[in-house]
């Protein structure tokens, strides 16, 4: 397999930290990506996945172990479960946006409000990655993976992965290890055929997030365009002449909390229940009825809260740095961490922390990192 000389983490990932490797692999095949990962177990040294370096967060000291980084591309069209349906199995590495831009070009419907997402196929998954009301979940029918604990290569089902709200199984969450540790080799999408003429959209957050009516008519191109044009003016479309796209995207995970914990917080603050409230429905045999009905059930719903929002309100504002440093919240989104200009780890660990801080010092909550953390602690 290919091994290539070592050069520091920072050059290959967005947030522009990490030492050197012991080792860095290029696999440009599956069969080179197993073969990589098989040596890797076998020999028992630390080992890691590198895709597009977008979701991860690496520490200044040189990784003692072998860094695999996935070069594997492109698109397989397969026949999809219904005549306006199509399937897609992408390999691994390939670029998550020019997927998305090919699948726009095709005039299949599905991930198009996920332009611009950073990134690779094979991450996606990993933590069920949305953006304006898509989520992978929702077009994802198996994927392609190797089993770290045997070595086996087999198909699973979306619904064998456990996707939630930005994880799933094979996450590697901070503080813990993944449910099921394999890494991902292709990824099979099922998509509407819709072309590339305007129609009505459907998902409300979506047309919000654009200013669309219910009744306006748009393409997949304009979507797009207009979701790629959101994004910039967050920093969230990775630029090499601008500072706030150096990063690793939102930092911070939006909190989900329970609906009692979410009415202790400020009515400003945005917050999104994670499932319908739905009146509870009691049924008593008439036998058996005495006159007195049981208290309803206490339902338990979880919501999602703006993690944005509650760093802004404690004091952070956008731009945000110690002085002297290099690490700082971006000027456009204080949800990312972004790297001035070479900034250590360090800094940028420095800086998390002090937004933890001030977050569970004001709203009793702390935020957790959303990007894999390697070779570094909060």
């Amino acid at each position: 397999m290919p091994e290539v000389a070592p050069v520091p983490l920072s050059q290959l990932t967005t947030l522009r930290t990490g030492g050197a490797p012991a080792r860095l692999v290029e696999a440009a095949t599956t069969d080179e990506l197993v073969a990589a990962l098989r040596e890797a177990w076998a020999d028992g040294e630390p080992w890691f996945v590198l895709g597009g370096g977008s979701n991860l967060f690496v520490g200044d000291e040189p990784f003692q172990g072998t860094v695999i980084r996935v070069r594997t591309f492109g698109i397989e069209e397969l026949p999809g479960s219904r005549p306006d349906t199509v399937r897609l199995r992408v390999q691994a590495g390939h670029d998550w946006d020019a997927f998305v831009a090919e699948t726009v070009a095709r005039g299949y419907a599905g991930v198009e409000a996920m332009s611009g997402i950073p990134g690779t196929v094979g991450a996606a998954p990993v933590q069920n990655v949305g953006a304006y009301g898509q989520e992978i979940v929702q077009t994802l029918v198996e994927v392609e993976l190797i089993d770290e604990s045997t070595g086996e290569v087999a198909r699973v089902s979306a619904s064998d992965l456990g996707l939630g709200f930005r994880t799933s199984v094979l996450k590697h969450h901070y503080g813990s290890v993944p449910e099921r540790p394999a890494v991902i080799l292709s990824v099979t999408l099922e998509l509407e055929r819709v072309g590339t003429d305007e129609r009505p959209i459907a998902g409300e957050q979506l047309r919000g997030a654009l200013g669309l009516d219910a009744e306006q008519s748009v393409s997949l191109r304009w979507i797009r365009d207009h979701v790629l044009a959101t994004r910039a003016r967050k920093g969230m479309v990775l630029d090499a002449e601008d500072p706030d796209t150096w990063s690793a995207g939102s930092f911070f995970q939006n909190a989900i909390v329970s609906e009692a914990f979410a009415r202790t917080l400020p009515d400003a603050c945005p917050k999104w229940p994670m499932g319908p409230a739905l009146d509870p429905v009691t049924v008593i045999p008439l036998a058996a009825f005495d006159g007195i009905l049981p208290p309803p059930p206490v339902e338990n719903r979880q919501v999602k809260v703006s993690a944005a929002w509650l760093i802004e309100n404690a004091g952070l504002s956008r731009g945000f740095r110690f002085p002297r440093s290099r690490a700082g919240l971006s000027t456009k989104h204080t949800l990312a961490l972004t790297n001035r200009g070479e900034a250590t780890a360090a800094e940028i660990a420095q800086l998390a922390r002090f937004v933890q801080s001030r977050v569970a010092a004001e709203f009793g909550l702390v935020l957790q990192p959303e990007p894999v953390l390697v070779n570094v602690e909060l």
